[in-house]
């Protein structure tokens, strides 16, 4: 199975350990992406992923692609062109300090794309799955145009299409969001969103839900999956359940709904060491139980599972196995020293 992933991939600036932005004399540097971390994930799965992007051609965007050429992923559709990689600073935060993120990433490569930049029929001709998320749409009015150009073209070849809506508040006003998604979404086979993106996206609220005193009601996003289901006729929907405890603890489990009928998944506690990439990883997860054929249950518990572990895991990639993964969704969470 081929799985092609559209997005931005860039440069993270962290402080050392849990220093704040204030504190630090230096930052460490890697790589990644929404859509750049569900390829690695699903080529460390062992699937045929394809990452496509834009990359300046110089240093920097060498240095990115190496990142996903050792993750296994087929980075021989990349467009190369524009100035700079975009990147962005991360703060880690623990207890009751929540991360921090600050965006330096206005006029990157991919920002600049054009249509002309990729040839969506040659790229996706071939593949099973296209994979992207609300994060690129936003990027600018350029990526939003070419989302969609990829979105008919991998319809018209007859691709299954997935989309993690990520809002970014940062990068576009929920209005825009709301107007550019609603264009896309008809195009979308499995829909993936967390608990606040379809109430800033779409308008679409749980009701008894306190997502900051991390308060989740299983009603209410039964009738959210429904409601964005029937919108936009997306036959699957999963949305991801994270109950905030602090920024070091959360509780974490999600919910598909698909051919009329809702799956939940176990929760786990989970202590967190890296949440960045904690969705991706469940998207992928999710992306590849359904095409290995998982029955529902099944595959929202292995997706949980994956995002559970990389939770634990530092950096933006997941980097467990489908035997890890399984382990845990089996019910081995002991944590317990492998010898």
């Amino acid at each position: 199975m081929k799985i092609v992933c559209f997005g931005e991939i860039m440069g993270r600036l962290s402080p050392v350990g849990y220093k704040r932005f204030v504190q630090a004399d230096c930052f460490e540097v890697i790589y990644g992406g929404g859509e750049a971390n569900v390829a690695a994930s699903l080529a460390n799965f062992g699937m045929d992923a394809s990452y496509v992007t834009r990359l300046p051609d110089n240093d920097i965007g060498r240095s990115a692609l190496r990142t996903l050429r050792a993750h296994g992923v087929d980075v021989s559709k990349i467009a190369w062109g524009g100035e700079r990689l975009g990147l962005y600073y991360c703060e880690k935060g623990a207890s009751q300090r929540p991360s921090k993120v600050v965006y330096d990433r206005k006029y990157s490569s991919i920002s600049t794309a054009s249509a002309e930049d990729f040839d969506w029929d040659a790229i996706l001709t071939g593949a099973d799955w296209f994979h992207f998320t609300g994060i690129t749409p936003a990027l600018s009015d350029n990526c939003a145009a070419i989302c969609l150009d990829a979105c008919r073209a991998a319809k018209r070849l007859g691709l299954k299409v997935s989309c993690d809506l990520n809002f970014r508040k940062n990068l576009w006003t929920t209005e825009k969001a709301g107007r550019v998604m609603g264009e896309l979404m008809p195009f979308v086979d499995v829909a993936i969103a967390n608990e606040e993106d379809c109430e800033k996206v779409f308008g679409i609220k749980a009701d008894n839900t306190d997502i900051t005193g991390g308060k989740l009601s299983h009603d209410g996003y039964r009738e959210v999956a429904k409601k964005l289901s029937e919108r936009f006729d997306i036959p699957t929907v999963a949305i991801t359940l994270r109950g905030s405890i602090s920024a070091s603890d959360n509780n974490w489990a999600a919910m598909l709904y698909s051919n009329g009928r809702y799956h939940f998944s176990k929760n786990y506690l989970v202590h967190i060491v890296d949440r960045v990439g904690g969705g991706d990883s469940f998207g992928a997860g999710l992306i590849y139980a359904l095409l290995s054929g998982y029955a529902d249950q099944d595959a929202i518990e292995f997706a949980v599972a994956a995002s559970a572990l990389k939770h634990s895991i530092e950096g933006d990639m997941n980097e467990v196995s489908v035997a890890e993964v399984k382990a845990l969704a089996g019910g081995d969470g002991s944590g317990r020293v492998q010898r």
